[in-house]
């Protein structure tokens, strides 16, 4: 585990000093900025933070449950823009490659929040709560490690590259739906015989370039709790440099199986509202 400085402590002191004036100057609640740092901060290291963010909201009855998915995108959309622009930046991977499967994943989200923005409060519980269990099966996978070994690949030509958009345009789809695309990026490129480290600014950069593309539509149908997502904003870009500049690795075991534990819960109780209102 990485010694962390007294320096560090001293920058990330003053960070969270500057989080807390932000709530008050922007009337952003505490619990919300909080949930951004922690949900961001776990992002970052591995752990996503649209299944996170979903069960605090229910949890805590933050968001009602047809603006969560809106939400997600919308307050979680320039934190990402800041993992995209590091992890861009210091992990190589074949410009073609990430350009087609970061075109790839905005198509899809634009016509997956254009389906979601207009869905029934029903539909959408029984869609997140779909979405929540894939995300606890994923994070058991993570756990054990049972992901594919993938190869030493940074580039995707011919027909491994039209799979490879074809997937993202799909994944792409889902987000708005609220599931991550942290784990079935990895999934994906290492499928394809990619080195798994490529999944960073492959997903990174897919969900930087997608969020506010799909933010658009659920802004531009008022599907959102603006609270929340200023929230999720300010306190995640905070939580990201933390992580990534900072911390940089955290041992997660434990936290990982929380964190699955959490979110079947959260995943049965919206599917069981869903039910309840047939």
């Amino acid at each position: 585990m990485p010694t962390i400085e007294p320096k560090s402590v001293l920058l990330a002191t003053l960070v969270g000093v500057t989080v807390v004036f932000i709530a008050f100057w922007s009337r952003a609640s505490l619990r919300h900025l909080g949930i951004g740092l922690l949900t961001n901060f776990f992002d970052t290291l591995g752990i996503g933070s649209f299944a996170t963010t979903t069960t605090l909201f229910r949890l805590w009855k933050l968001v009602p449950d047809e603006k969560i998915p809106g939400t997600l995108n919308i307050g979680h959309a320039l934190p990402t823009v800041a993992q995209a622009l590091i992890y861009i930046t210091i992990i190589q991977v074949d410009l073609q490659t990430l350009v087609l499967l970061i075109l790839s994943a905005v198509g899809g989200s634009w016509i997956g929040a254009a389906v979601v923005a207009g869905l029934p409060r029903s539909a959408i519980q029984r869609g997140m709560g779909f979405a929540l269990l894939v995300a606890a099966v994923l994070m058991v996978m993570t756990a054990i490690d049972q992901f594919p070994g993938g190869g030493d690949a940074l580039v995707l030509t011919q027909g491994r590259l039209i799979l490879g958009c074809a997937i993202n345009f799909a994944l792409g789809a889902l987000m708005t739906l609220g599931i991550g695309l942290y784990a079935p990026c990895m999934i994906m490129v290492s499928l394809l015989g990619m080195n798994p480290t490529a999944a960073y600014p492959i997903m990174m950069g897919s969900c930087a370039f997608l969020m506010p593309v799909a933010g658009a539509q659920f802004i531009r149908k008022a599907r959102y709790d603006v609270r929340a997502a200023v929230g999720l904003a300010i306190g995640g870009i905070p939580g990201v440099l933390i992580a990534a500049l900072i911390v940089q690795a955290l041992p997660l075991a434990y936290v990982r199986w929380l964190v699955v534990v959490v979110v079947i819960y959260a995943a049965v109780s919206l599917l069981r509202s869903a039910h309840s209102r047939e």
